[in-house]
Formats: C-alpha cells, structure tokens, sequence
C-alpha cells in the first residue's frame, strides 16, 4: 500500500501566523490553488480511499486533492490538529515561552497545561494507521495538519521516538510512503 500524506492548503489563520490547532478555519485562495496545483502532480494516481481530518480546511483539500466530493471522504477525528487550547487562535508570537518552547523544541520542553501531548497525538494517529494498514488498498490519500503529520511521519519512519519534528510540513506537501507487512519507507517527498 502507498500511503500519501498531505497538509491542508493555507488558510487565512496560516497566513496571519495563527495558531490553529482545532478551530474549523476554511482554505483561503491561496490554499484552494495550492490544493489543485498538488492534484495536478498527483492526476495519474487513482486513490482507493481519501481520508481526512473533519475540519474543514483539510476536507476541502481532501477534495481538490483526491479528486471526489466531499461525501466520499473517510473523515476521522484521529487525524485532526492538536489540540492547542487556550493559545488557539492567537499569533505564534504572542503565545508566550512554555507554548513556544513545547512547539518549537518539544524534545526540551514539555506541553502547557490544556494542551495536548506529544504521546497523546501518538496514541490516536498510531490507531488510526494500524487500522488502516489493514485495509486491502493499493492507493490512500490522508489529509490533515502540520502538527498531526509530525506524528504520523514517525510512525511511518518507524521512528523510535515516535515523530519527527523538522521540518515543518508545508501546506499541500505530499509525503509518499510504502507500507508492506508492518514495514514502511518513504518513497517520495512532493512538493
């Protein structure tokens, strides 16, 4: 199975450098052109299933991407945004050391209070690929968010620690990984 792992495209909280973490903020222009610019590198492949977080920024950019409505997208809550509580919508450089440092260097520094935790994200999305490396698909597109793939590229690194962290995840970058028999690898890197 190929699995193609892709952020939204921008919205205007990614254009303002705000912290989105769960709030339902849709594509702006640029995000829409960014998601059919990627479906046009992407055209030659048929997706057996889309998947995506339920927010709507990444299902409208599971949409554009995968080529099906909206109605046809797997959406699972697995896969949304960390949870970034209180520091939600504000501008990243106004959320202050302990957020910026947990985001930033969370090796370092552990998350605030209300936030979520990097092996709370672990536990949810390593759910969420176990079963779907069950599935009997040849192609999936998986849609979500930039703090979400960092965990989920770990998983499909095998990474022992469980993420990767850097660099972040550009909007409507495509990490293109091969899972066969519990083993992945990363096949391809579209940008």
């Amino acid at each position: 199975m190929k699995i193609y792992v892709t952020r939204h495209g921008q919205t205007d909280y990614n254009a303002e450098s705000r912290m989105q973490g769960r709030l339902d903020i849709p594509l702006n222009e640029k995000g829409k052109e960014q998601a059919r610019a990627t479906r046009e590198k992407v055209k030659d492949i048929k997706f057996d299933a889309v998947y995506s977080s339920p927010l709507i920024r990444a299902v409208e950019t599971a949409s554009i991407v995968g080529n099906v409505s909206e109605d046809q997208i797997i959406k699972d809550k697995r896969i949304l945004e960390a949870s970034f509580g209180r520091y939600e919508g504000v501008v990243y450089g106004k959320v202050g050391l302990p957020m910026t440092g947990y985001w930033g260097i969370p090796e370092i520094f552990p998350a605030p209070p209300g936030v979520e935790t990097i092996p709370e994200m672990i536990k949810r999305t390593s759910s969420f690929l176990s079963e779907l490396e069950k599935m009997d698909y040849d192609n999936v597109l998986v849609v979500c968010h930039g703090g979400i793939i960092r965990v989920l590229r770990g998983y499909l690194q095998d990474v022992k620690r469980g993420y990767i962290w850097r660099p972040r995840p550009k909007n409507c970058e495509i990490f293109v990984y091969e899972s066969i028999g519990g083993k992945h690898r990363l096949v391809d890197d579209i940008k």
